[in-house]
Parts: C-alpha cells; structure tokens; sequence
C-alpha cells in the first residue's frame, strides 16, 4: 500500500494541494467554524489545527479529511480527478467479490509512545470543540473507530458512533439502535456485564471510512480494509480490555461501558441538519486507558447540514453498494445509483433499462432495503436510462414529467430508522422507524413506445458541436455535463 497511517495520508494529501495548516485556533470561536465553511465547501479542503490556545504544542486537530473525490481515491490507490460517475463504478469493481484480510497483531507501535492509566487519565487535556452552538456537550468522537466484540461468536466490529466527554474519566457513547455495537452491549447488559470499548479517535482514513460503512453481521471492518489496501491492518491488544487496537493510531482510549451508571447526552447536531435526537440518559463509559502517540491528531468529522463534500465523498461507495446489492439479487440491467448531496441516504437515484412491467418497482423496494439502504433511508427515484442519476435537475425533470402520483408512487411502512430522523415524533424516538416512498420516475411500461419524444440534442450531435465550436464558448475547459458532475451517460 502507498500510505501507512494517518500521517502518510496527509503528506499526500499535501502533495496534491487539499491540506491546509492553521496555527493558533481557537477551539471553539475557531475550529468549529473553519469546519463548517470547509465541509460546506465544493472539494473543501482538510485542515490540520496546531498550537491551539490554551492547549500544549502538539495537540493537533485534523477536520473535513474526506470530504473530496481525490482525498477518498488516495485511500484505495484510485487515479484523481475523476467523475462520480467514474469512482462509483471504480468502487463497484473493488467491492465486488471483496474478500477479507484479517488484521496481524504485533508487540509494539507508535500509540504506545504515551500510555496512561487509571487516574493518569486525563481527556480535558485534549482540545475537544463544541463542533454546533447548541451541542449539549464536547465531542472527542466524530471522525472515530469505536471497538466491541460481540460475546457470542468474539468478531470484532468498528462503528462511527458519537462520543461525548463527561469529565477527566468519562464519556457517553451514543450506538443507534440495531448498530452492531447496540447488539454487543444488549446482550452483555442482559447477563449483567459491562461491555469493554476501545475508541480510537484518530487514524488510518480507511479505518474512519469502514466504521461508516454497513458491513454484514459477522463480518470485521478490520478484515475488510486489509482488503481494501491489500495488507494488514497492524493490531496489538488493549491492556485493559484485550481488545485489538490499530498499532498506528493516533489516540485510543479504552474502557468499558457500565450497564447501571447513565448520564445526559446530547443534544448534538447530526447529519440530517437538525438536532432531533434531542438529549438523553446514556449509559457512562470510563476510560481506564489512554495512549496517544507524540504530537497526536484528533480527527474530527462532525455532521453538518447536507449537502457537504463527505455526504459526495462517501456516496461513491454507498451507491457502488446498492447497486451491487440489487444486482445481486438477480435484477438485470441496472446502471447508475446515487445518493444526492441535498438529502444522503433520504434521497437515492436509480437509473434502469425497463425489460418488464414492474421492473421499476422492484428495484425500488430493493434500494430501499438492502442493506446498503435500509438505515435511516426515505425516497428512491427510479429513471430510465437516458437519465443521469448524478444531476438532480435531470433526476427531477423525469419525476415531474413521467411519474404520476396516483400510480407511480408506492409506500413502505415501518422500516429502520433511527431517533436523528427529524420526522419520528416524539413519542416513537425510543423505538424510531420510518416509511419509504418508491417513485416511478421511467416512460409507463404499457405505453412506453408512444411516450412523447424529448428535446434535445443526440450524443453524437453534442460531440460534433463541442469539436467545432467548444473552443469558442468554453476556452481549453469542457463543460460539465450537468450539476451532477457523473460525466458521460454511459451504461455500465
């Protein structure tokens, strides 16, 4: 592989122009605010904080680290500067057929050179922001990789869960229910055990990006970026919990979360733009172990109203997902998925070639709920193929004209949500879901040969203009092919 940590990344990210370096923060009148105008920004760059006031040299903060195409393509040894189009089926090719590459544990690493223990531990030391004015608290956990092993069958699962600091020794994990981690900690809280964690707040980006990641039950997101970068990863047991920690992370704390002992969480702004989960009893983690390596980067990935550079980022891989998943369940000639930026997971685009009646609702119940789409999903979009999925305006332009509401709108009920959801009222947040809404947005099957022809130039006609006179109107550059940025309407 071409990087080996954190630190390996960023000297790449450097090289191609996408970091940027600030000395002097402040952790909150500054960081927080330099986050949001970087996330909301087109390509915005990562930003590495140092010499924060009021903290010592050294204690770094790394925000918006995979907000871009190129930065994610870094990971994974893809060319830069491509289409989403162009990485989505990148993507479809890596994933296909993935197997695992269970991670290799050694006797040492750098997040040994500071360990400290019991009331050694201190987390004020490091300079954890409000990320949100109305944040009900300081998040260490953001951009993290929280470790639980299930007791049953003893796979390790990594999630990116929020992780709130309550003092010098304690912090509230917040797991969505049905999270891996939720699952783990039932069934340990049931026999009256705490459940041990391990929460590495800065690492490998591959590490952030599988904790992210609807991996299978059973399956490790430690074997699956071994995978991803063809080695490895490097583990060596937590000395409190045993539990496997990256031997290259920055910071990792380790603990155990109590199944008696709760505190306030929350509120926290969440990826949907609201902060509907509003505040809570969550059950207390204490921190029994810290080690960080010299001079650690916390990285910090808050959630932002959409649409942001990581919600395109990471909908390469989730859309390269579902659609590998419907075509996995035996459904020919589907071509294009995304997860427009405006709404993540609520909004997914599907483009198709119809072969029979009911073609497109079918793959719309599927997008929907497979496991790439099922959590916290809301409306699916089916199109035909002459639709580029990446642009909404064409996404929308298809709805408006060849979808009709009292026929081409189906409903799904009680599907999995989570208390983020603005939509799930307050009375149902402890057990949230949510309905779906499939939108047949192809030419009507039964009449599809007589469906008004549309206006506009063919491929060809477009290519032979742009020969002859797209010097004249757009310089050297070629113009994008729509606001969705896929590029070329090609069927794959």
């Amino acid at each position: 592989m071409a990087y080996q940590d954190l630190r390996d990344w960023l000297d790449k990210v450097e090289a191609i122009g996408e970091l940027r370096r600030i000395d002097g923060a402040h952790v909150d009148d500054d960081v927080a605010p330099i986050t949001d105008i970087a996330e909301h920004a087109i390509n915005g760059p990562a930003v590495l904080f140092d010499r924060i006031q009021g903290f010592d040299p050294g204690q770094r903060i790394l925000v918006n680290p995979i907000s871009s195409l190129n930065r994610v393509a870094l990971m994974v040894g893809f060319p830069i500067d491509l289409t989403k189009a162009d990485y989505c089926d990148l993507w479809r090719d890596k994933l296909r057929d993935l197997g695992e590459l269970p991670p290799r544990e050694v006797p040492d690493g750098p997040v040994l050179e500071n360990v400290y223990a019991g009331d050694e531990v201190d987390l004020l030391k490091f300079p954890v922001p409000r990320w949100h004015r109305k944040d009900g608290g300081r998040y260490i956990g953001t951009g993290d990789a929280v470790i639980t092993r299930d007791p049953d069958g003893g796979w390790v699962n990594l999630g990116t869960y929020r992780v709130m600091v309550v003092d010098e020794r304690r912090v509230c994990v917040y797991i969505a229910p049905g999270k891996h981690a939720s699952i783990f900690r039932d069934k340990l809280f049931a026999a009256g055990k705490p459940m041990p964690i391990a929460i590495s707040v800065g690492h490998d980006p591959l590490l952030l990006l599988a904790g992210g990641t609807q991996l299978p039950y059973g399956r490790s997101e430690y074997g699956y970026v071994g995978a991803l970068k063809g080695e490895p990863v490097d583990v060596l047991p937590g000395d409190y919990t045993g539990l496997p920690i990256p031997a290259r992370s920055e910071i990792v704390l380790e603990g155990e979360v109590s199944p008696t002992e709760r505190h306030r969480e929350a509120p926290f702004g969440e990826w949907p733009g609201y902060y509907a989960s509003g505040e809570r009893m969550e059950y207390v983690t204490t921190i029994h172990r810290v080690y960080h390596r010299n001079d650690p980067i916390m990285t910090g990935t808050p959630p932002a109203k959409p649409p942001t550079g990581k919600h395109t980022a990471l909908g390469t891989i989730r859309a390269a997902r579902i659609r590998e998943e419907i075509r996995a369940a035996g459904i020919p000639e589907v071509h294009h998925v995304w997860l427009h930026e405006c709404g993540s997971r609520f909004l997914v685009a599907v483009s198709i070639t119809q072969r029979y009646p009911g073609h497109a609702t079918q793959v719309g119940h599927l997008a929907t709920v497979c496991q790439g789409g099922a959590y916290m999903g809301r409306i699916v979009i089916v199109v035909d193929d002459d639709i580029d999925v990446y642009d909404l305006n064409d996404v929308m332009w298809a709805v408006c004209t060849r979808s009709d509401p009292a026929t081409d709108v189906s409903i799904v009920e009680r599907c999995w949500s989570d208390e983020l959801d603005p939509m799930v009222p307050p009375h149902r947040k402890q057990n949230p879901y949510n309905s779906r809404m499939i939108i047949d947005a192809t030419r009507p099957w039964e009449w599809r040969d007589q469906f008004a022809d549309v206006v506009e130039l063919t491929s060809q006609e477009r290519e032979a203009t742009w020969r002859k006179w797209g010097a004249v109107l757009f310089g050297n550059g070629r113009p994008p092919s729509g606001t969705g940025s896929g590029g070329d309407r090609v069927l794959a």
